[in-house]
């Protein structure tokens, strides 16, 4: 295999949720690819910082607002960024949210705010993007990000659980019902990064002591996301299809 195997340099990817943290850090790893990067989020002024920092090191992106949860926000931003850019074939289903709660203190507001965005917004995004893929006759990647909270499970984090584990069963199921026409459905379960969602609480006392007990002792930096995503969704995964793969320090192999 050679390093083509990983260039992008002929796709067109979107990251959701690029505005901070790992869908920043994604569409930054898959403009160095050579993809062209559409980012999206819900707040079209987060971007900007982010897609002149691409085209400073000669890479090629624009910026959509897209609310995940919204069915037609979604459709909107597709529409725009396929008249600029043309039909997305890579995407990074990335947009999620938390809100840390013990199961008996979850109401259904709090429930409907973590699976409308966690799982609805991939499904939303997942779906639109395939429609249009199948329509161009074109093959694609689809990336949906899902957690080490996916696969384990940790106190007061009841609704990400479940909805970061709809997120992998999902990614199964597409993968079988994709196939046919040349699009390919993986996961990446990451691990504990340091980003807005759980800064706080890894700057804590509790949280400095997690980390302890974790075997890597330390967080994952967000570059070490990028690798397993450029394999994913470029011909070096090729044969990788239906699968969620652990990207956590072996966090998910202790069960901590």
């Amino acid at each position: 295999m050679s390093s083509t195997s990983f260039d992008l340099s002929k796709n067109v990817a979107l990251v959701t949720g690029a505005s901070s943290g790992i869908g920043e850090t994604l569409a930054i790893g898959l403009a160095d690819a050579g993809a062209t990067v559409v980012v999206a989020a819900r707040r079209l002024d987060r971007l900007q910082a982010l897609v002149t920092q691409i085209k400073g090191k000669g890479g090629q992106a624009i910026a959509v607002e897209m609310d995940v949860s919204n069915r037609a926000s979604v459709d909107a931003a597709f529409l725009k960024a396929e008249e600029a850019v043309g039909t997305i074939d890579i995407v990074i289903n990335n947009a999620g949210v938390a809100d840390p709660k013990n199961f008996t203190k979850i109401d259904e507001e709090a429930r409907d705010f973590i699976m409308n965005t966690n799982f609805n917004g991939v499904w939303n995004v997942a779906q639109e993007a395939t429609k249009r893929m199948i329509d161009a006759g074109i093959t694609g990647n689809i990336v949906n990000i899902s957690s080490v909270l996916g696969l384990t499970a940790k106190q007061g984090q009841t609704a990400y659980c479940a909805s970061k584990g709809a997120v992998i069963q999902l990614t199964r199921a597409m993968a079988i019902d994709l196939m046919k026409f040349g699009i390919r459905v993986n996961a990446i379960a990451p691990g504990w990064f340091a980003t807005e969602i759980n800064q706080e609480y890894f700057a804590s006392q509790p949280g400095q002591q997690y980390i302890q007990q974790m075997p890597a002792k330390r967080l994952g930096s967000l570059t070490e996301l990028i690798g397993p995503v450029l394999m994913l969704c470029s011909d070096a995964g090729s044969f990788v299809n239906g699968v969620t793969l652990p990207v956590d320090g072996a966090i998910s192999v202790a069960g901590i």
